[in-house]
């Protein structure tokens, strides 16, 4: 009777709402650690090739990338600080030293408003998905997280794109959130609902084969891990190394992707200010081409260091703190089960 009632709730069992939890807490955690690598290396960069009055940059976080736009004579924006740094080290201690450790989060907060609810509609998404693709697909289940991984991008992207836009127009006209209403009113006056999506297919390209790259890898590596040091249930250590190195991977390999993605977003969101007169270009193909042609391939792989120190940390440090949520709820919901039985 014990074994046939306590089996009534499956052992893999966790809610969506406490998959959001997990998603959202790992999510936090992510960026309290990754947030501070961006903010020395986007000072860095600011101290090589200031940025002028309404240039837009792409300030990555490793969780999602966000177009923000510069102001001119601002020396409280976290990205124009003055300061002379030799490198990455020397600019740790001495902003600390000169501006307090507080500084070094001072980009956290587009981080959270944008990146925490995409990573939980992403990460909820991609579970809700596999469970349901792994019954369904039988033999070939092995598959199940890429098909998911895939899906559950494409989903939040869409969500996330005419928010990142809107996000933009907001902070170039120096409007706050009280006035979000009459920002999204004056866009879709102007260019209609399309133009909300401005952006979304480069995102895709980039953002889709990732994620369904990354969660084929990892679910793969961390099983083979779990085999490796006989484990019955993946470690902190397990998940970790899993999603570092399936991160690295699809990181590598999606470079090209990338780089066109962080001009387009770049162009895209000089032309929503109405600064410079600039022209998106036609397509992603023929972005490419212009790369190839002015800087040769090598130019489509720009910034492949800086993108695998940063992606690879990140990923390993989600899915890691993910996971570990999970298999928190999920012994919470096996002892709640078992408290019910016993009571009942």
């Amino acid at each position: 009777m014990s074994s046939q009632k306590s089996s009534s709730v499956p052992r893999e069992y966790i809610t969506p709402v406490q998959q959001m939890i997990a998603s959202c807490s790992g999510a936090i955690i992510t960026s309290l650690f990754v947030t501070p690598l961006d903010v020395v290396k986007t000072r860095l960069q600011v101290q090589r090739n200031p940025f002028p009055k309404g240039k837009c940059f792409v300030y990555c976080n490793g969780l999602m990338d966000h177009v923000c736009v510069c102001e001119n004579g601002n020396s409280k924006a976290w990205y124009k600080k003055p300061g002379h740094f030799s490198g990455t080290l020397d600019a740790f201690i001495k902003i600390i030293r000169m501006e307090g450790i507080r500084s070094l989060w001072s980009g956290l907060p587009p981080t959270l408003v944008m990146a925490v609810p995409a990573t939980v509609i992403y990460f909820t998404c991609y579970d809700q998905l596999c469970a349901v693709l792994k019954l369904r697909m039988g033999d070939r289940s092995d598959y199940a997280p890429l098909l998911a991984g895939a899906i559950a991008r494409v989903g939040s992207v869409t969500v996330i794109s005419p928010l990142e836009l809107i996000r933009t127009k907001m902070q170039s006209e120096k409007q706050s959130y009280r006035e979000l209403s009459a920002v999204i009113q004056s866009a879709l006056h102007s260019e209609g609902w399309r133009s909300l999506w401005r952006g979304w297919g480069p995102t895709l390209l980039r953002d889709v084969p990732f994620s369904a790259m990354y969660w084929f890898n990892y679910e793969k590596g961390k099983a083979w891990l779990c085999q490796y040091y006989n484990s019955t249930d993946p470690t902190f250590a397990i998940t970790f190394t899993a999603g570092a190195l399936s991160g690295s991977f699809a990181s590598v390999v999606t470079l090209p992707f990338d780089v066109v993605k962080t001009k387009r977003q770049v162009e895209l969101g000089e032309l929503i200010i109405c600064v410079v007169s600039t022209q998106v270009s036609s397509s992603t193909y023929h972005l490419m081409k212009r790369i190839v042609a002015e800087n040769g391939v090598s130019g489509l792989f720009a910034g492949f260091l800086p993108r695998l120190i940063k992606v690879a940390p990140a990923c390993a440090i989600m899915i890691s703190t993910y996971e570990f949520g999970k298999a928190f709820f999920r012994r919470y919901n096996q002892k709640k089960q078992r408290c019910i039985f016993y009571l009942g």
